[in-house]
């Protein structure tokens, strides 16, 4: 029996984390890049442009079981979260369509930025999405354009996403501009991300068609930079009103999957970052 194979197209961080994820699985990885790094043992690339509908089409015509988008803006605009979202979707349905082949699941990495919502209220898979921004309307109107397609789809929100390689807040903190603020923040570590797309790959037969993706315990912003400066021993600015998101995260239908979080909240993460697992709350 030949073994499954598995596009990624985008694939960055968090495609190259899902490709270790299933080392072993049996699954071949093909991931997608403009310019892509040197081939692994467990991924092998393909230079191409997910906007390049020819170029999309003769790979298709291979055959995929699985395709995975884990697509990122082609810079911090509409026009750019345009470019780097709804445009490949809408190559990839026309290249599907127009190379006959139809994969058996396709993941779609979203965003919780889809939810506007801004008063501490609690999101889950029955909550509307209503984006605030300019990004969550793209990468909202990108989910359409697949779900217009009726491909076996499941869509994954994805709460803000931490990790080795992805020390954003800890470099703010560090530096005294992470100020404490009244909001509530939701986070996923990157290695549960793609643990989580790897389990809906290989262990779940029927997905659910949209999952959230957060760990189990949302918390207030002011608490998470204060951990991170008692790890680092700095101190923190003076506090400043709440702005921008402040929604809390139910990650429930995610642990009714069967998954089990490696890093259930941001204490077992961050420490891990920090070398400070002798601080870690149980």
């Amino acid at each position: 029996m030949d073994s499954e194979k598995l596009l990624i197209i985008g694939c960055g961080d968090l495609g190259r984390r899902l490709a270790g994820q299933l080392a072993g699985s049996g699954m071949a990885v093909t991931g997608v890049r403009r310019n892509p790094p040197k081939a692994t043992d467990e991924l092998q690339y393909r230079a191409l442009d997910a906007s390049d509908e020819r170029a999309m089409m003769a790979l298709l015509a291979e055959g995929f079981d699985h395709i995975v988008l884990t697509l990122t803006p082609a810079e911090r605009s509409e026009s750019g979260y345009h470019t780097g979202y709804v445009v490949p979707c809408q190559t990839l349905v026309r290249a599907l369509a127009a190379a006959g082949k139809m994969p058996r699941r396709v993941l779609f990495v979203s965003s919780t930025a889809v939810y506007g919502e801004n008063n501490a209220e609690w999101i889950d898979e029955t909550t509307p999405p209503q984006p605030a921004r300019f990004n969550g309307e793209q990468v909202l109107a990108a989910e359409q354009v697949l779900r217009d397609a009726n491909l076996p789809l499941s869509v994954l929100r994805l709460s803000g996403i931490y990790g080795p390689g992805r020390s954003r807040l800890i470099d703010r903190v560090r530096h005294g501009n992470a100020a404490p603020k009244p909001s509530w923040t939701n986070r996923i570590h990157a290695d549960d991300a793609a643990g989580f797309m790897a389990y809906l790959l290989r262990e779940t037969p029927e997905p659910q068609p949209l999952y959230l993706v957060s760990d189990s315990e949302p918390v207030p912003y002011a608490e998470v930079v204060t951990y991170i400066a008692d790890c680092l021993g700095v101190s923190l600015p003076a506090s400043v009103p709440a702005e921008g998101m402040n929604k809390r995260i139910d990650n429930r239908r995610l642990c009714a999957s069967g998954y089990q979080l490696r890093y259930r909240d941001y204490r077992e993460g961050f420490a891990e970052l920090l070398g400070a697992t002798d601080t870690i709350i149980a």
